[in-house]
This record gives C-alpha cells, sequence and structure tokens, in this order.
C-alpha cells in the first residue's frame, strides 16, 4: 500500500525536512516486506490567498484516485501507537492500493473536505504547527511499520 503524505505548504530544508527524510527512508526499508510503502510527500501551495476552500481543492487534485483519505485533525480520534499500526494494517489487508494522509494549512482542513475522509487522527488536543505534524507523522509511520515488523523500535 502505498502512503502519501499531502499537505499545505512548502517545506525549506532543514531540521524539520531532515527527520522526515530520515523517518520516511525508515520506513520504506522496514515496511516494504509488510507490503507498506513507498511513501511520499506531496505538497500543494494556495499562491492566490484563497482560504481553506482552495487549500482542500488543491489538496482533492493531489489525493490517488481511491485512496483511503485519513485527516490529521485536532477533532479526529486520538491513537495509541499500536492502534495506528493495526488500522495501516488493517486498510493494507482490506486491499487498497493508496492511503493519503491530508495535513492542511495554518487553519486547519476546510470542513467539506474534513467531511469527505475516511478516518481522521488526533495527535491529542493540542494544536500542532502543521510543519511539526509531518515530522509526527513520519515518525509514527516508521513506528507503524517497526510494531508490524517486531522490531525492538517500539517499546512498552
Amino acid at each position: 500500500m502505498r502512503v502519501h503524505i499531502c499537505a499545505v505548504g512548502r517545506l525549506r530544508a532543514g531540521p524539520e525536512k531532515d527527520l522526515i527524510d530520515d523517518y520516511l527512508t525508515r520506513f520504506d526499508r522496514t515496511g516494504r516486506g509488510l507490503g507498506l510503502g513507498p511513501a511520499s510527500v506531496v505538497e500543494v501551495e494556495d499562491r492566490k490567498g484563497g482560504g481553506m476552500s482552495a487549500e482542500a481543492d488543491l489538496l482533492r487534485r493531489a489525493l490517488p484516485k481511491g485512496a483511503i483519505i485519513c485527516a490529521l485533525d485536532e477533532r479526529g480520534k486520538v491513537e495509541t501507537s499500536p492502534q495506528f499500526a493495526q488500522r495501516l494494517a488493517d486498510w493494507r489487508d482490506a486491499g487498497r492500493g493508496d492511503l493519503a494522509f491530508v495535513i492542511g494549512g495554518a487553519d486547519g482542513i476546510d470542513p467539506a473536505l474534513r467531511g469527505q475522509v475516511d478516518h481522521a487522527l488526533s495527535f491529542g488536543k493540542m494544536v500542532w504547527p502543521h510543519m511539526l505534524v509531518r515530522v509526527m507523522l513520519a515518525e509514527q509511520l516508521y513506528r507503524a511499520a517497526a510494531i508490524l515488523a517486531g522490531t525492538p523500535y517500539h517499546r512498552v
């Protein structure tokens, strides 16, 4: 199952990008034998300043056809890392070829797009900068693959 991180905004070179690249490389390596990956990042940017609805249109265009859509949203479900790993395994086992994670811009995800997702996931009740959410998602993807592979990266 290919994994796509569809996000608003461009991430410049720096520590966040380095972390994302590192964790996604680890995810690809660990997930390959599990039927997970590769992972890619698709960035969209609303240069005309159309707000959340314009960002939502750009995100919709970035989504692979037929993909499971999971929004990163503060109103979403809070899951443990093992629960998240199991969710990925269940989606993979359902035979879907693509999984797309949607990360909105500074104002979040347009309500109309939020209403179209298959699942909404939250990293807690706090609001996180959308660039850090990318890092956290990349790490959790790697952690999920490590859990499913039975490696010692995730310790209880």
